[in-house]
């Protein structure tokens, strides 16, 4: 895991510009940092690389790497490199390092662009072969590492974190307020919509793409994987289970190589407990876990991580959720990412992954991705229902709907089992309340929810959406922002490509029974994951609660909130005050508090 950064164009960067740079990328790769120079046709190019050494740890296998002709410096894991290595020297490659960046150099030099179809991990990278004198920029499928870029009258700017493109651009940023206001209105499910960012001209390379640099330092961008889904596949419940099974026990294995200590990021749910339960009981390890514990009864979860981590034997550290300091904290936060913290989870996030840091740990194991593969949303459920409404389970999984689900659903629209049967286009419930949220803005801003069509099922598309622009985009960008900020490489098992593809070959009746989402997966987890934490039905997330972060009736930081700064530009003072006071705090309006607290720190910042 690494920073990146670079420029191509017609001017040079200064050596100044380009050591400020690298002290910037310093937390990114606090083990190596390096700058190679390139001339090309009517200018120049630098490639700037900073490295926390995670495979192969000798100086050796340090980037800027250059082999023959190709020079690459990249950010991310290739988690099959091994194997691929043994196919590639089959084919005559010579190698002088262990390391998965001298495989993806030898895989382009072999395959061309072709090879991002054999990779298995996550990656962000840029490329340059001294033969054709082009650059190349590309991402991994799910967009697990970052690549922004900035076009110049020059020339072209791309790197992992939004300051390292501005510091060798030379460039003021300027906060793109209407992003910030979607971010207000529509919270953090509608950023991943569109190509802006909190900076005006800043963009993102889309996941599961490749770019040339042309000669006018555009992007020409085409795809190298999108998701393979159409009908469901002919399978047996019992053989969607071991296929499962085998897959997300393979996907671990892979993603638990490294040459540094690896950490379990363990919340009460499914999904975090069944990686720490197949690395000890399907492979053997012993493995070491995390946990945020918030006392809000909403969102303790303590007892089922008691009950993993007894089935376990492992050790666990627990962190409890901080009462004060909560202003500073997130100042802190926004200083190194240079954006707001988009939820209430990743600022608990950033307190696991300080910890981990501080214990020793450089490699990270977290859960992001099961709830889009499998489901586990309360909308789920309903789409579901409608799924199967000619089934003859229907009668049958709406009583369990009835009796298990509807209960803990706080979303009033979801608590009708039959409200896509009337309007399957409803998705009024991904936005709540976003009419009230406008209101409360002093400028007008207002943007209907779309998604994209993958496939003719309401559940698998609403799911995609989900995965590939929705949730997990973001949860991504917090992922790294967090554990690169402390030196830390997160590694998300179930974002792997063919478990990806399994999953959304699986019949739909095998996703939900009992009143229980993700069905296969429990099922898969029998004898591996503790049976109490298995079968719980209830979703909480990993999450915890506004006041228990942000106390809005403490006098002082109701002062600092409502002092004068530019969020009022934006925010309407007196309005925002009713929703301070209210109590209690429905849940959409302590996600908007927090949105509203993260842009007014933003805003002080960079505004």
């Amino acid at each position: 895991m690494c920073g990146i950064a670079g420029y191509i164009g017609t001017s040079r960067r200064d050596e100044r510009t380009i050591l400020r740079t690298l002290e910037l990328m310093t937390p990114r790769g606090p083990d190596h940092r390096a700058h190679v120079h390139f001339t090309v046709p009517d200018g120049g190019l630098d490639l700037l690389h900073s490295r926390l050494a995670v495979i192969d740890l000798d100086a050796r296998a340090a980037q800027p790497m250059t082999r023959g002709l190709l020079t690459v410096v990249y950010n991310g894991e290739i988690y099959n490199y091994r194997e691929l290595r043994r196919e590639l020297k089959g084919r005559g490659a010579d190698f002088t390092t262990d390391s998965d960046t001298e495989v993806l150099l030898h895989a382009y030099a072999a395959w061309g662009a072709e090879c991002f179809e054999k990779f298995e991990g996550m990656w962000a990278l840029a490329l340059y072969d001294a033969r054709e004198h082009s650059l190349l920029l590309a991402r991994d499928r799910f967009g697990e590492k970052p690549l922004y870029w900035l076009r110049l009258p020059d020339g072209l700017c791309f790197g992992s974190e939004a300051k390292y493109v501005f510091a060798l651009a030379g460039a003021k940023p300027s906060v793109n307020r209407r992003h910030l206001a979607r971010y207000l209105v529509n919270g953090y499910k509608a950023l991943g919509k569109t190509d802006e960012k909190f900076f005006v001209g800043l963009h993102a390379l889309e996941p599961g793409t490749v770019a040339r640099v042309n000669g006018s330092y555009g992007l020409n961008a085409t795809h190298h994987w999108r998701p393979l889904v159409g009908r469901p596949h002919e399978m047996s419940f019992e053989n969607a289970v071991e296929a499962v099974r085998q897959r997300l026990i393979e996907s671990v294995r892979l993603r638990l190589r490294a040459d540094v200590p690896v950490a379990f990021c363990l919340s009460g749910g499914v999904d975090s407990g069944a990686l720490a339960s197949i690395a000890v009981k399907a492979l053997g390890q012993r493995v070491s876990t995390f946990s945020i514990v918030d006392r809000d009864e909403r969102y303790d979860e303590s007892a089922n991580i008691r009950r993993t981590v007894e089935d376990l034997g492992c050790e666990n550290v627990v962190i409890e959720t901080p009462r004060t300091g909560a202003l500073e904290r997130l100042e802190r936060l926004i200083e190194y990412r240079w954006a707001p913290v988009l939820t209430l989870s990743y600022y608990a996030h950033s307190l696991l992954s300080e910890e981990i840091s501080r214990r020793g740990y450089k490699v990270a194991i977290s859960g992001t991705g099961a709830d889009e593969l499998f489901t586990g949303y309360y909308d789920h459920f309903n789409l579901h229902l409608y799924e199967m409404r000619n089934s003859a389970a229907w009668p049958a999984l709406r009583a369990d709907w009835e009796r298990h689900v509807r209960p803990h659903v706080r979303n009033p629209h979801l608590q009708r089992h039959d409200l896509y049967f009337e309007n399957p286009s409803f998705r009024g419930h991904v936005y709540l309340n976003d009419d009230r949220f406008r209101a409360l803005l002093r400028t007008d801003f207002a943007e209907e929810f779309t998604e994209r069509r993958y496939c003719d099922s309401l559940l698998r598309n609403r799911m995609l959406n989900e995965l590939l622009h929705e949730v997990v985009p973001a949860i991504l960008e917090e992922d790294d922002a967090n554990s690169m900020r402390v030196s830390i490489e997160n590694r998300s098992p179930y974002l792997d490509s063919r478990l990806c593809e399994l999953a959304f070959a699986i019949p739909p009746e095998h996703l939900i029974r009992d009143g229980r989402a993700k069905h296969v997966l429990r099922a898969a987890l029998a004898g591996i994951l503790d049976d109490a934490v298995r079968l719980d039905r209830r979703k909480v997330g990993f999450n915890v609660a506004f006041r228990s972060v942000v106390d809005t009736r403490d006098p002082a930081t109701r002062e600092r909130l409502l002092a004068d700064g530019p969020v009022f530009e934006l925010v309407d003072r007196a309005r925002l005050l009713e929703v301070l006071d209210m109590d209690p705090l429905p849940n959409s309006f302590s996600k908007f508090l927090f949105s509203f607290v993260n842009a007014r720190l933003f805003l002080d910042r960079f505004g």
